[in-house]
């Protein structure tokens, strides 16, 4: 497994908004969001790959996940990066993980179709579509056929990242075209300060009220900033 890195918080983001959870960071992503607050898993000119990555046995991924996990965190998180680039490797240990107790979220960019095997070991996927705003191209951020599916699983859950209020215009858009019900869509202001945090999330209050959408945020970076590791 291509791994970044492996730690003991909670969960930041979306639905699970404060569990503990033991999070699996995978290396790689094959979108490059400009705004990103993990370019080290994928950004090799500002970041040395050879530093950053490290190929690591699934047994022994699953072995360091039952430590840091202690007894009272059953929720693992795999996210990256991008962890569906890594598919049989999450087939494996989240099969394994699974098997001992543990619930599984994938975190994911939602352009990437999930394979039968992983699907059935997955409890809660975060899908996180990115917006015009993120840098991306449409063709490579928006396909049809992963979205589709995921529209489709009851499990999953669409987390998108506004940088203004008026990013919301086209997540509406993309909820209407996948036929994703507002209850399903969780919005979180963009920012790795908490004071980008708070005023962001002020900012998008009145728009997610008015088109019944959740509104998230990003509890990590109000508790430890950008700081890696949490």
């Amino acid at each position: 497994m291509l791994l970044s890195e492996i730690f003991a918080s909670v969960q930041g983001e979306g639905v699970s908004l404060g569990v503990p959870s033991v999070f699996v960071r995978f290396a790689e992503c094959n979108l490059q969001c400009t705004w990103c607050d993990t370019k080290y898993t994928w950004d090799w000119a500002q970041f040395d790959r050879a530093k950053e990555v490290t190929d690591v046995p699934v047994a022994d991924v699953l072995a360091q996940v039952v430590v840091l996990a202690e007894t009272g965190t059953r929720n693992v998180v795999l996210t990256g990066g991008e962890p569906l680039l890594h598919q049989d490797a999450i087939a494996e240990l989240a099969g394994a993980l699974r098997a001992r107790g543990f619930r599984i979220e994938v975190e994911t960019n939602g352009a990437i179709e999930p394979t039968a095997p992983v699907c059935a070991v997955v409890d809660q996927w975060n899908v996180s579509p990115k917006l015009a705003s993120s840098g991306n191209k449409t063709s490579a951020r928006l396909r049809a056929g992963p979205l589709t599916t995921f529209a489709g699983l009851a499990n999953a859950g669409f987390k998108f990242v506004a940088c203004s209020p008026a990013d919301v215009e086209e997540i509406r858009a993309i909820a209407a075209t996948y036929a994703i019900a507002a209850d399903r869509v969780t919005i979180m202001p963009e920012g790795t300060t908490p004071d980008a945090i708070r005023d962001g999330g002020r900012a998008l209050v009145d728009p997610c009220r008015a088109h019944g959408f959740r509104l998230g945020t990003r509890l990590h970076v109000l508790l430890w900033g950008s700081e890696r590791g949490k």
